[in-house]
């Protein structure tokens, strides 16, 4: 097999599949290193497809299940690939927990198996790392930044130390806004030109991953490359990333939701006030900003005051926009733009245009100053790239301001207001504030465009792509189906864990349903029996944090008096709440969204996951209300197309918290007596593996419970 590259034609070495194979089959290097080896079949066939989307340039789609053991078998041909054809191989995954594992457990495990060292890398985007010329500034500056500057002056020090400048790595915690200031920003970055360059963190990072086989990056950052590509870099330089052409997605259940998340913008008073003080701020008698700087080095007139006026323009607009957005939510959380809403949004699009165009004209007089500044002067002057770094995130907010105003005829995207609150009261006490969001309606074509179609490989896994043993709906959502057909291949891998002999799954049918006014009572009440069975050792997955609020208190109150510990999402940081239930083996933790997927608890910790309802979309979600409307635009139904298969992969990845290991065993128990009595409960039930199933009263299920865990 040979390809055109340039004007060279360059051979590629196609992997050896029976080879690959052998290597975690009887008798292969896995088994002479593992001590507890046992061969795994879904684990070689998947090692085996995986090589043959890496030989055929395929697009693949590999339903893994738990324990299959996914991490070797892309790993292994990825690693090969990029040895034998020094090609980078790019790693990319939704969770930094899978990350750190790949990195610092299964590459080098991988290594020893295949015989051979790999260059392998971490990659995070550069706003993770210290900037040594910010720093350095933050520490001279020190009225731009007292109100942080005890953090300023840890990070000081730390910066002394740290031989990564990754902000993964600090031993204190510091708040994003104070991160903000000194982190590394591409806009900020002063190139060759920085007195730095040589020490910097980013520079040495990018050494190394142009010299690295394979890159370990989250799904953020490499939409990030795919973006920059798509916008002009092209897909044969560097851009974020250095060039590649070959991608595994881990976890790949994610990626829709992680690239619409990144393709929308978003904005709040914070973030402009956050930039128009470091440009201009007065503090009593005393002025300070990057403006001053730059009105010195220019040879532009005098613009401080006017600068001045603008800002203070800004800000009033700030005021009276969020004001109008309070009165147009009333009692809402969030409001979507459209043809029933608009002419209540009259007045906040009216005061966004306004917004935007004062913006425009502050970062035109800004511009106006730094465009009279000597060329010399602007090579060794913080400020002026500092202030470059400024003004590209105000256009784009003016831009985005400007944007709905034009929501009618940008029908690819999803206009819509948030309320949202404060942890601490700040700014006079007023804790609420309003988001305003654009989001991509469906980014299955930008998707196709970026990432399938100028692929040579994609390989795609995840424990959780199918609906029912189809993979239409996960590949239509993320562009796959929009490929080439010839280029697709999809498989699916039984977890080899004993589902069928340790898990009892179910349904109590003795609880009120959920549109009923009991049920809520009903769930207090199963919740509390439940956790007795089992004794603590349970993850409670809510759908609504009220609902969460209202059990946990009704059981706080039912077992204070059997030591089991109840940890509750909000109370704390969720890397320290999944810490303390790991640890802590008879508690309980009530969480909701978040936790339903990409957490792994195995062993005696969670012995039960509790789950209050089907996770079905609020049908209020701005985004979700868009994507039905459209369906039905088109003649759809968006339950059956949007809202059952959404929802049964998040049952699914619920469901797969349980069993971990072969050895893990327990109860998954449903409150929601739909997935029993409604016909589409069928879709979810055979979309988990065969288990022990009961649709019974409470108390027999609780005495099954405590009985199987006995």
């Amino acid at each position: 097999m040979e390809e055109v590259v340039g004007q060279t034609v360059a051979a590629v070495s196609r992997l050896d599949e029976e080879l690959l194979k052998s290597y975690i089959s009887n008798g292969g290097s896995l088994s002479k290193i593992s001590e507890n080896f046992e061969e795994r079949p879904s684990q070689v066939n998947l090692l085996g497809s995986v090589v043959q989307a890496f030989n055929n340039d395929s697009i693949a789609a590999f339903e893994a299940g738990t324990g299959v053991g996914k991490s070797y078998a892309y790993l292994i041909p990825s690693m090969k690939w990029a040895l034998a054809n020094k090609e980078k191989v790019v790693v990319s995954t939704g969770t930094i927990n899978l990350q750190q594992q790949l990195i610092e457990k299964d590459i080098p495990a991988a290594e020893k198996i295949i015989g051979a060292k790999v260059n392998s890398i971490l990659l995070k985007g550069r706003q993770n790392y210290l900037c040594m010329r910010r720093i350095f500034e933050a520490s001279v500056d020190r009225d731009l930044f007292s109100e942080e500057q005890e953090i300023i002056d840890k990070l000081v020090k730390w910066a002394k130390v740290t031989s990564t400048g990754s902000k993964s790595e600090l031993t204190f915690t510091v708040p994003d806004s104070a991160w903000a200031k000194v982190n590394s920003e591409s806009d900020a970055c002063m190139g060759n030109r920085c007195i730095y360059h040589d020490s910097c963190f980013v520079m040495k990072v990018r050494e190394q991953a142009n010299a690295a086989d394979v890159l370990v990056v989250n799904h953020h950052l490499l939409f990030a490359d795919i973006e920059s590509r798509m916008g002009g870099a092209g897909y044969d330089d560097s851009a974020v990333l250095p060039p590649y052409r070959r991608i595994v997605f881990d976890e790949a259940h994610g990626i829709e939701s992680a690239a619409t998340s990144f393709f929308s913008v978003r904005f709040t008073r914070f973030v402009i006030n956050k930039y128009l003080n470091l440009l201009y701020r007065q503090k009593r008698s005393s002025y300070a900003g990057y403006i001053f700087t730059l009105q010195a080095l220019s040879a532009a007139p005098d613009c401080t005051e006017t600068v001045s006026n603008q800002i203070g323009q800004i800000k009033s607009n700030i005021i009276n926009l969020e004001t109008a957005a309070f009165d147009l939510l009333q009692h809402e959380y969030s409001l979507r733009l459209d043809e029933t809403t608009v002419n209540g949004f009259m007045p906040v699009i009216s005061l966004l245009k306004t917004l935007g165009d004062s913006i425009l004209a502050f970062t035109g007089t800004v511009r106006q100053i730094m465009e009279e500044i000597d060329e010399d002067e602007r090579a060794s002057c913080n400020a002026y790239y500092e202030t470059k770094n400024i003004l590209r995130h105000l256009e784009e907010t003016a831009c985005a301001c400007k944007d709905f105003s034009l929501w009618d005829e940008k029908q690819d995207k999803v206009f819509w207001i948030q309320r949202q609150r404060l942890s601490s009261k700040l700014e006079n006490d007023n804790p609420d504030f309003v988001v305003f969001t654009q989001t991509p309606l469906d980014i299955s074509n930008l998707m196709n465009q970026g990432v399938f179609e100028p692929m040579k490989s994609v390989v795609c896994t995840s424990a959780t792509l199918q609906i029912a043993n189809d993979f239409s709906y996960w590949m239509h959502r993320t562009g796959v189906a929009y490929a080439d057909p010839q280029r697709i291949m999809h498989k699916t891998f039984a977890s080899p864990f004993p589902y069928d002999k340790n898990v009892l799954f179910a349904v109590p049918d003795d609880i009120p349903f959920p549109e009923s006014m009991e049920f809520q009572s009903g769930v207090n009440h199963a919740v509390v029996k439940l956790i007795k069975a089992a004794g603590g050792h349970t993850l409670v997955l809510f759908t609504s944090y009220e609902s969460l609020r209202q059990t946990y208190l009704a059981v706080a109150t039912k077992i204070n008096d059997m030591g089991i510990n109840l940890l509750k999402q909000g109370d704390d940081d969720r890397f320290k709440l999944l810490d303390n239930f790991k640890k802590d083996e008879t508690s309980v933790l009530f969480a909701t969204d978040s936790f339903w997927q990409g957490i792994d608890v195995p062993g005696d910790s969670l012995s039960q996951v509790i789950i209050v309802k089907l996770p079905f979309a609020v049908p209020s979600d701005p985004v979700y209300a868009a994507r039905s409307q459209d369906i039905k635009k088109h003649g759809g139904n968006p339950f059956v197309q949007l809202s059952i298969p959404d929802a049964v992969i998040k049952f699914r990845q619920g469901f797969g918290r349980l069993v971990r290991r072969s050895t893990d065993k327990g109860a998954v128990v449903v409150l929601d007596r739909r997935i029993v009595t409604k016909p589409y409960g069928q879709i979810f039930m055979n979309s988990i593996p065969e288990v022990k199933r009961e649709y019974t009263h409470l108390e027999d299920i609780c005495a099954d419970v405590s009985r199987m865990l006995q």
